[in-house]
């Protein structure tokens, strides 16, 4: 009987250690919101395909006072936008077609289009990522223009 004692006791302490935790993690599948799929962009051209080098992402927040246009230009390369705060209208300079996107509204952004955002009556703050590949500008200024940031 007495060498069932410490048997006892020795299970008794290493049972905190081999027993599950009380704040064990659930394994479950999250929920998406699918916030932009495209193969065109907002005014309606189709991407084209990826340059065949190493891929390269970017991701930078725009932060647009109200009231304020930015310089018109161009990207190489396929990118999207979120509107965090504030609400931006794109024009597309060349085809004159405009579109407004709202906090929380997502948009696929146009390549090799002459373009630019305008801000509303409130600072617009806009989420953008980039298909880069190493070494390319994700924006290009439009000849005689100042660089969007």
């Amino acid at each position: 009987m007495h060498g069932s004692i410490p048997a006892l006791a020795a299970c008794l302490v290493l049972a905190p250690i081999v027993a599950p935790s009380a704040h064990a993690q659930t394994v479950a599948s999250g929920h998406r919101d699918i916030l932009l799929q495209a193969t065109r962009s907002w005014n309606g051209v189709a991407y084209e395909k990826y340059p065949a080098t190493q891929p390269e992402l970017m991701m930078i927040r725009l932060t647009i006072p109200a009231h304020t246009a930015l310089p018109w230009h161009t990207h190489p390369v396929p990118n999207a936008g979120y509107v965090l705060q504030g609400q931006l209208t794109i024009h597309d300079r060349d085809s004159g077609k405009t579109e407004t996107f709202h906090q929380g509204e997502a948009f696929a952004e146009s390549v090799n289009d002459t373009h630019r955002g305008e801000s509303g009556d409130t600072q617009t703050v806009v989420l953008l990522t980039y298909a880069l590949t190493p070494g390319t500008q994700p924006s290009i200024p439009a000849k005689g223009e100042k660089p969007e940031y």
